[in-house]
């Protein structure tokens, strides 16, 4: 008696053995690499450096260290680093076409500083930068008066910030 109780339910529970593994695995090719959409880009921070490469404000995973200090009037020309979550920058490979891709800033004082996003240059035109720089994402701050005051960062993609900085990057003019 024991072994027919047995034999009938081995049937239904193959079946829903076979049906649930194949739904795990469905699952997970669904949600594999959902975040790494193609052209999203997946940062975890990201480095401020001058023009001769010295690391001025870094931000990573929600810690920063350093800040960006200028005096009344000057210009200062930082570029733009973003960094995976190994904190290795990530290559920013640009695009053919129109696209609503590049940096964002917003919530500086601009009595104290004005932080600009700096204009890519368009193919063909006559001037003389260096290569390396020519298609880099940079800001330019320039001290107004003294003070201090702060900025956020966001990378946008299409219309939305694939990456927004957690703290306000600091400013000082003195």
């Amino acid at each position: 008696m024991q072994f027919l109780f047995m034999r009938a339910f081995k049937a239904p529970v193959f079946f829903l053995l076979t049906i649930t593994s194949l739904f795990i695995a469905g699952c997970e090719d669904d949600d594999h690499d959902d975040h790494q959409e193609e052209g999203h880009t997946d940062a975890e921070g990201f480095i401020l450096e001058n023009e001769s490469g010295t690391e001025v404000y870094r931000e990573f995973e929600g810690s920063m260290t350093g800040g960006i200090t200028l005096a009344v009037g000057d210009t200062l020309e930082l570029s733009v680093h973003f960094l995976d979550h190994d904190e290795e920058e990530i290559e920013h490979e640009e695009e053919e076409g129109d696209h609503e891709d590049g940096l964002e800033v917003s919530g500086s004082n601009q009595s104290i500083a004005i932080v600009e996003v700096e204009e890519h240059e368009e193919e063909g035109d006559d001037h003389d930068h260096d290569h390396d720089e020519e298609h880099g994402m940079g800001i330019h701050v320039i001290g107004v008066s003294s003070g201090t005051t702060g900025f956020t960062l966001k990378l946008m993609h299409e219309g939305h910030a694939d990456y927004t900085s957690v703290n306000d990057v600091p400013v000082t003019v003195n």
